[in-house]
């Protein structure tokens, strides 16, 4: 017997389970399946690494709508102030959340207290589950797609989500091209201990070599993401510890403290990934399955609920779920808001890794403008905060 849902999710990621959580509280008279490669609420899942992630004030608001986060839970920390600088250079600019009325601009959340979380919350519904699987097979029909998981069992749905990466194999299945670019740049994440704490302030630095980024965390710890270069990564990451304080102490400055300890480093190449569609024959693809962006500002998860949030939408207001008409309206109005947010993350790489000195004048000149005309600087708070919609700025 095949068994019949209204929608099918691959992928049991932040993405997906946020999806998931999404609909059912959107329409509790769905029927829901996820499918995912490992188990849920395992000791280890490879999506829930020990890297952190900005939550946008408006993704806050739309995690605490659906249940989804409390921004009280010990995983989680305020960003009050952000302040963004250039190394070498004049230029910088301060965020501060009392400028705007709002009690934080978005909150550090660590992502695998953060995605075991969601998982418990999806345990107590009735969605159900079907992991450790994966898909082997995808049969499209007029009324219906039929997924076939590599346990042999046969599941149908009117409306397949794509929610399995950057890698998706089931993108691949549905024969959707996902076109890359790398930058040639990889990230070493960390967590740092800093001696007096952070006091929720947030630090965007663009270096020689790339751009790093110093979160707020609990316990006095900054979430450190570090851009540079694919060839200075190894030398990084081989340092010892001492070594590694003192190189990110020299290359950051002080003016978010004094590093005092380092845990345990790892890293990922960057590139920049975009699907040739975000809709397919009764498919639609979320989160990093159909936009892979540079974490310079801090955007990926926030564009991948934002993808969630109109999927929720739509389900809601269409009365034929998973009908071309549905699918072509998702890929078309998510489509302006994922072009803004990806195109100005690109343009802030390359403006901020040429080291051209006329580029560097016009970036310190545009640093300082903001600074000091708080019109100017609107737009990118508002960005930070999340506050789009459908790729129009509130």
């Amino acid at each position: 017997m095949v068994k019949q849902f209204d929608v099918v999710i691959i992928g049991g990621g932040l993405a997906g389970v946020s999806c998931a959580l999404a609909l059912k509280q959107a329409t509790t008279e769905l029927s829901i399946a996820v499918v995912e490669a490992n188990k849920l609420n395992a000791d280890y899942h490879p999506s829930f690494d020990d890297r952190s992630i900005a939550l946008a004030q408006q993704s806050v608001q739309y995690l605490m709508s659906i249940n989804a986060f409390d921004p009280r839970a010990n995983f989680a920390a305020a960003i009050e102030k952000v302040t963004v600088s250039d190394r070498g250079h004049f230029g910088k600019t301060h965020i501060d959340c009392a400028e705007y009325n709002q009690s934080a601009l978005g909150y550090v959340v660590e992502v695998n207290p953060f995605g075991r979380s969601l998982h418990q919350q999806l345990a107590s519904t009735d969605v159900c589950l079907y992991c450790p699987n994966s898909v082997s097979k995808l049969e499209y029909q007029l009324d219906k797609v039929n997924v076939t998981l590599q346990s042999g069992t046969i599941i149908s749905t009117k409306l397949l989500v794509i929610a399995d990466g950057a890698q998706s194999a089931t993108r691949k299945l549905a024969n959707i091209p996902f076109i890359t670019k790398p930058y040639q740049q990889g990230a070493i994440i960390a967590n740092i201990e800093v001696a007096k704490g952070h006091n929720n302030h947030a630090f965007e630095r663009f270096t020689e070599h790339g751009p790093m980024a110093l979160l707020p965390m609990s316990n006095k710890r900054y979430s450190l993401v570090w851009c540079m270069q694919t060839e200075y990564i190894n030398k990084h990451e081989s340092l010892s510890d001492d070594d590694f304080l003192s190189r990110l102490q020299a290359t950051f400055g002080y003016r978010a403290g004094l590093f005092t300890k380092v845990g345990m480093r790892a890293s990922y190449p960057l590139v920049y990934g975009r699907a040739e569609s975000l809709s397919h024959h009764r498919t639609v693809l979320i989160g990093n399955a159909g936009h892979a962006i540079h974490p310079i500002a801090g955007q990926g998860f926030n564009l991948g609920l934002r993808d969630v949030q109109l999927l929720s939408d739509l389900v809601q207001k269409h009365k034929c779920l998973g009908d071309y008409a549905f699918t072509r309206a998702y890929a078309k109005q998510r489509s302006q808001d994922i072009s803004t947010v990806m195109t100005l993350t690109d343009g802030l790489v390359r403006l901020f890794s040429n080291s051209s000195r006329m580029l560097a004048l016009g970036r310190s000149i545009g640093l300082f403008s903001m600074d000091i005309y708080s019109s100017l600087k609107t737009p990118l708070a508002k960005q930070l905060m999340g506050q789009v919609k459908q790729g129009k700025r509130i």
